[in-house]
This record gives C-alpha cells, sequence and structure tokens, in this order.
C-alpha cells in the first residue's frame, strides 16, 4: 500500500509527502478582496503539507460568493497575494490557487448586481451570506449562450494572475453546487441551448474553463475539484456514473495535473471514475460535521483504493502541524468552529503546533 508519507512528483514539482491541504473558505480577505499579512502566515504554518490548495479564489466581481474572500483580477489582488505565496516557499510548502466563481450562489448585497447561473433557478431553499447576515438565494440571471465563454474563459485569466503572484498552479473550483457544478447540474441548469440537457452538453462549460486555463498556464499547473453526486447549495445530478465518467473521459486528454475528487458519491462509483481517470488523482475524504476529522484511516484507505493523494480540510484548520501528527500519532486537536468564518486571528493563527520531544 502506498505510504502516505512518501514522496510523489506532481508534474514539475517533488511532493515530500501526499498530504494536500484542502481549500477551505476563511473570509479573512481585506477590502477589495486582497489577500493579508495574516492570511501569508496562516498558509506559511501549513507549508509542510505536500501541496496546499487555496481557499476559493474568484476570477471576477460577479464570481464573488462570500463577503470576505480574496480575488483575482485586479494588479493589487495579485500584488497582495505575492507575500502570501513567498511566505510559503519560504517556509519549503507549494501552493495552488483555487479558482471559485459562485454563480448564483451569491446576492446583489455582496456584488452589486444580479448573481449569474446557467438557468434562471434559485438555490432553493438555502440562504446565501451577506454582509448583512443570511438571506435567501436570489434568483439568477440565466447567461446567454455568447457570455458562457466568457465566464469559462474568467477562470484562464485569473490562472495568469495566479501564476503572476507566484502560485505554482491553479485548481479549478467544479465542485460543491459552484458555477461549474451549476452547468453539471440537472436541475440548475435547464438550458436548451449546446449548454444544457444532454450529459454532453452538461460538460462542455467544464470542459471549456479547464482546457482555456490548460492553455493558459500549462496543463501541469492546472487541476480540477468535483463533487459527483452532491446536494450542496441545491444542485442535483440525475446520471452521476455516466456524467462524470464522461466528463474524466474529456479531462483525461488534457494531461491535467490532477483531479481532486470529493468522497460524495458511493464508493462503487467512485472506483469506476478511478478507471476512467488514469492520471494523479487527489481523494478528498468526506466526514460529516462534527468533531471526528478525517486521519490516518480513511487516508489508508483511499490510498489502497488507488488514489495518489489525500487532501484534509478541517484537521488543517486546527492542527498547523497536521503532516507531524499523522506521521507520529498524535491526537488531532479539536476545531473551534464559531471561528470559521468570523474574521480577525481568532481561530485562524492562534492554534499551536505541539510541542515534540526527542
Amino acid at each position: 500500500m502506498t505510504n502516505l508519507f512518501a514522496t510523489y512528483q506532481l508534474g514539475d514539482l517533488t511532493l515530500p509527502n501526499r498530504v494536500v491541504m484542502a481549500p477551505m473558505t476563511r473570509v479573512r480577505a481585506a477590502a477589495g478582496g486582497l489577500a493579508t499579512p495574516s492570511m501569508a502566515t496562516y498558509y506559511a504554518q501549513r507549508a509542510t503539507a505536500g501541496l496546499i490548495v487555496s481557499e476559493g479564489v474568484q476570477p471576477n466581481v460577479v464570481g464573488q460568493s462570500n463577503p470576505g474572500t480574496p480575488g483575482l483580477h485586479t494588479d493589487e489582488q495579485v500584488s497582495s497575494w505575492r507575500p502570501v505565496t513567498d511566505a510559503v516557499h519560504a517556509n519549503g510548502g507549494r501552493i495552488f490557487a483555487q479558482i471559485m466563481h459562485g454563480g448564483r450562489v451569491s446576492h446583489p448585497d455582496t456584488i452589486g448586481m444580479q448573481p449569474v447561473g446557467p438557468s434562471a433557478v434559485a438555490a432553493e431553499g438555502w440562504k446565501v451570506f451577506t454582509p448583512s447576515g443570511l438571506q435567501p438565494a436570489p434568483i439568477p440571471r440565466a447567461l446567454d449562450t455568447a457570455e458562457v465563454s466568457e465566464h469559462a474563459e474568467s477562470y484562464a485569466q485569473a490562472a495568469r494572475r495566479a501564476i503572476d503572484a507566484g502560485f505554482d498552479g491553479v485548481e479549478l473550483h467544479g465542485a460543491n453546487g459552484y458555477l461549474i457544478s451549476q452547468f453539471l447540474s440537472s436541475n440548475a441548469n435547464v438550458r436548451t441551448d449546446r449548454y444544457g440537457g444532454s450529459v454532453s452538453n452538461r460538460i462542455r462549460f467544464a470542459v471549456e474553463a479547464v482546457s482555456a486555463t490548460a492553455e493558459a498556464v500549462g496543463a501541469v499547473r492546472t487541476g480540477i475539484r468535483l463533487s459527483p453526486g452532491v446536494t450542496f447549495w441545491g444542485v442535483e445530478e440525475s446520471d452521476v456514473p455516466e456524467l462524470y465518467t464522461a466528463l474524466l473521459t474529456e479531462l483525461s486528454r488534457l494531461g491535467l495535473a490532477y483531479i481532486h475528487l470529493e468522497a460524495t458519491a458511493e464508493e462503487e462509483v467512485l472506483a469506476g471514475l478511478r478507471r476512467a481517470w488514469q492520471g494523479t488523482l487527489i481523494m478528498n475524504p468526506v466526514l460529516p460535521m462534527g468533531p471526528k476529522h478525517t486521519g490516518r484511516e480513511e487516508a489508508d484507505h483511499w490510498l489502497d483504493l488507488g488514489a495518489e493523494l489525500i487532501s484534509f480540510g478541517r484537521a488543517f484548520i486546527s492542527n498547523p502541524d497536521l503532516v507531524e501528527r499523522l506521521r507520529t500519532g498524535v491526537p488531532l486537536a479539536p476545531v473551534d468552529e464559531a471561528t470559521y468564518y468570523q474574521g480577525g486571528d481568532a481561530g485562524y493563527l492562534t492554534y499551536p503546533a505541539y510541542q515534540y520531544t526527542a
């Protein structure tokens, strides 16, 4: 069985272990979507991960989902990220930027305009974060056919800026009910043009966004995160095995750095997708919200099933030294969920590393 602490060659990067820090929204950006010195410290504290994937970064104004999230669509934002990537590299780490277009998961109070989506279908029953608190998800404006390619290209434009900012690569957020996931969906996407209806049409936006990004910054610097069968933010997918097999078949032609899969479908379905994707697979074991973190048991299970890398989310929040804790068997520190999105350094920079003795 593959060792979680063995090295791995990911494109041009030699990873010292197979532990990936998963992208997690922490809403600590400054006004204007700028990265901050605290963000530099936060990511640098976790640089022992084989690879860090940043929090979701919006590629344009309309793509912002939550208040307090960073962007990569202005020169000022690029400049603000350079101290972050420099700090990670100075601590011996590697970091990809996750490019996240929220699509319909946004609000006019956050972005100053009506959100957009594949169709004028709201995430019914869900509330979105706004500067004044939670509000019902609004009905988005359906993108015209001619506009869709512009939003696919926005991922590539942000990717160019990410490389300028010092990131080692980018991951497109194609999961969890955001824009790419909305196009894959069978209920958020009710289009009748070439981007809706059939499986081949519903995967088209994802393929165009990834292809444009790979062309912009290189396929070996490009990955995508996917969540087969997820129902987050109200999306539904009626044909998960067919949909994702078709998508991975198309993506396999591009020579990407990796596919990052969340374990949101039956294990048998995920095993089939592993067979459809012969490249590097990052697996994210998904556990219910609660006190238990993903640990060695879950990581070893997915390595045994053929994943090359394992991503950890919540465990990295309260354990900046997670790699060493996993290596030595030191218990994981609990996380204070109340500080996830409250801003400030409490619950962000205040988790100490374990004091190891020789």
